[in-house]
């Protein structure tokens, strides 16, 4: 078993050229992994860009702003993505019964089934690559990534909270 600090690397992990060190580093072996998501999701036609959109519609409709603030970009980066995505009908855009100012982004039937086929297709990917460490190995990395979308998602709700109580305190 490797022991790994998160505050530095191990120190067979110095970069090189051509190393022989079995473990890169964490940050390598994330975006090793990001890869292998895009690759997956080749098979089912979506980037990973276009499979996050999807992501976050799933769970609900969503303004333009808050997608972009879901997905940490700026909002006019969103529209392009969002563009592609109605054009293939996989999200469309509908005003707001209360707001008609306000555009609402909602998942299609089409995206809902293609965002499944996309789980699908990563998590296969994901599981066949851990089916290569031993059985109780294999379990604890596909549990370590549900470990580390929990952690995700309480350090998005905290800094949420933060910046809405920085823009209370703005306000006031």
């Amino acid at each position: 078993m490797i022991e790994v600090s998160v505050t530095s690397p191990p120190s067979s992990a110095t970069p090189s050229v051509a190393s022989d060190d079995p473990f890169p580093g964490i940050g390598r072996v994330a975006a090793w992994l990001s890869k292998i998501v895009e690759l997956a999701l080749v098979k089912v036609d979506l980037s990973m860009p276009q499979y996050r959109v999807l992501a976050i519609l799933a769970g609900g409709s969503s303004a333009a702003s808050g997608l972009a603030k879901s997905l940490d970009v700026r909002p006019p980066s969103v529209t392009a993505l969002i563009d592609g995505l109605v054009a293939r009908g996989l999200v469309d855009r509908r005003q707001e019964d209360n707001d008609r100012r306000r555009v609402a982004l909602r998942i299609t039937d089409d995206g809902a089934r293609l965002i499944v086929e996309a789980d699908r297709a990563v998590e296969e990917q994901l599981a066949h690559i851990a089916g290569y460490l031993p059985n109780k190995d294999e379990v604890m990395a596909l549990r370590s990534l549900d470990l580390w979308g929990q952690a995700l998602s309480q350090a998005r709700a905290a800094r949420n909270q933060a910046a809405a109580t920085d823009a209370g305190g703005a306000a006031r």
